[in-house]
């Protein structure tokens, strides 16, 4: 991923967007069934969501951490979830208005 934790922490709150985007918007695009297969594509969505994640956050510092700087690579992940808080809180906000 991108060497600057804005970039990544702006990745991450896109694919929530348009994770989120597709729930809100799919029920009226595809007929509700109840089948066994709701569960297993949500724990599916579940899981790559889990793994997307987890690259945008910690791919980058790990790298660094992997290659002696491990200061820069827990402020490069501080930063990361810094700038993913302060756009969560604007979302919130969004919401009260």
């Amino acid at each position: 991923m991108s060497k600057n934790p804005f970039l990544n922490a702006v990745a991450a709150s896109v694919y929530i967007s348009i994770v989120s985007s597709f729930m809100f918007y799919g029920s009226r695009f595809f007929p509700k069934k109840d089948t066994l297969l709701a569960p297993i594509a949500m724990i599916s969505l579940f899981t790559l969501s889990a793994a997307v994640m987890g690259y945008l956050f910690l791919y980058q510092p790990f790298m660094l951490f992997l290659d002696g700087n491990k200061k820069k690579a827990v402020d490069f992940f501080l930063r990361t979830v810094a700038v993913f808080s302060v756009i969560t809180v604007l979302a919130f906000a969004l919401l009260l208005i």
